[in-house]
């Protein structure tokens, strides 16, 4: 079902750590790389794609500090909840007109969709890992049909990057070592999604106002000039998503933040570390009115957000202000990670 060339891949990547607080990729890797070690039942699996193209240039928000990015994907339903109800029904009229057994699944167990998909012809995994269809661009939510039936194969689509690396170029964090290898660690939408920490210091500045996700890589495919709006409203970018004001979102607490991605994608990631990335945003923003923002979270309960707040106030404040704030702030303060935020901006508190 999978080339062996995927779990190969899978093993150098795991080998490398590049997975990063991953863990869960790290569990069982024989089951990704073998969906029967999965379902030993299996005999057949029908990969599904369902097109979210968005209406229009993703990477133009980037062009708007004071406001933030959040990836297409997100901005609509969430994903695995509408795709997952459609899978069942699919399964259901399977199991219907032609018998045995079927289990679905979207990013909800040890499934590599992208290879499967690619071996069910579905597109190709392109230099950036993604999936990229001839059809339908970069901009393709995958699912899984697993079945007892024995099923006729599809052939499998050919690669057709080329020559062209322009997904790995444009990327902010070099996230890619080597063409169709990805190091999490240092890929935005792993930092701002499923890094449970804070955020390398070395890496803040590299993210801008990206706070939940990064499309940089997907957007440049050269592919997607065969891409389509996706039709699904559903999907579709709720419009107090598309272009949110940096300050607005510094304010949510965590009744807020549910109440506002509610039904999203983005709700999973939690309050707090969803306030983290906007405080690396406002600090990336070099706009001082901002700088209220950040001071207000010194005293969150979250400490990851009271570190991120630290390090955004230090971009955006006057020299005085960051010492007054200091002051009154990181001589009380208790979690080791924040004293070192302090301790980076060199202020004597």
């Amino acid at each position: 079902m999978l080339a062996p060339r995927a779990q190969q891949g899978l093993n150098d990547f795991l080998a490398q750590g590049w997975q990063g607080d991953m863990d869960w990729m790290a569990a069982r890797p024989e089951r990704r790389g073998d969906p029967r070690v999965l379902w030993p039942d299996v005999r057949a699996i029908v990969m599904l794609g369902v097109n979210y193209g968005p209406d229009r240039d993703p990477t133009a928000i980037l062009a708007k500090p004071e406001r933030a990015a959040i990836s297409v994907y997100a901005q609509g339903d969430d994903y695995h909840d509408v795709i997952r109800k459609r899978l069942k029904a699919l399964a259901r009229w399977l199991v219907a007109q032609a018998g045995g057994e079927a289990k679905v699944f979207v990013d909800t167990a040890a499934v590599m969709e992208k290879p499967l998909a690619a071996a069910a012809g579905l597109g190709w995994q392109g230099k950036h890992t993604y999936l990229v269809s001839r059809e339908f661009g970069s901009w393709l939510f995958l699912g899984a049909l697993f079945t007892t039936l024995e099923l006729p194969p599809d052939p499998p689509e050919s690669d057709h990057c080329g020559t062209c690396s322009a997904c790995m170029d444009i990327c902010p964090t070099a996230a890619f070592p080597a063409p169709y290898r990805l190091d999490a660690r240092r890929c935005i939408s792993y930092l701002t999604i499923e890094h449970k920490g804070p955020i390398p210091r070395n890496l803040r500045p590299l993210i801008g106002n990206r706070i939940y996700g990064c499309d940089d890589c997907l957007a440049v495919c050269p592919w997607n000039k065969f891409a389509r709006q996706g039709r699904d409203a559903k999907l579709a970018a709720r419009a107090e998503l598309a272009a949110p004001a940096l300050a607005d979102l510094a304010r949510l607490d965590d009744a807020g933040f549910r109440k506002l991605f509610a039904g999203t994608a983005i709700k999973r990631t939690g309050r707090n570390r969803f306030v983290r990335n906007v405080l690396i945003a406002i600090g990336n923003s070099r706009n001082r009115a901002l700088a209220a923002c950040a001071e207000r979270l010194l005293n969150d309960t979250s400490a990851i957000v009271r570190g991120a707040a630290v390090w955004a106030l230090g971009r955006l404040a006057a020299k005085q202000d960051l010492a007054a704030a200091a002051a009154k702030f990181a001589r009380a303060e208790t979690d080791p990670s924040v004293r070192d935020e302090w301790a980076a901006e060199d202020i004597n508190a």
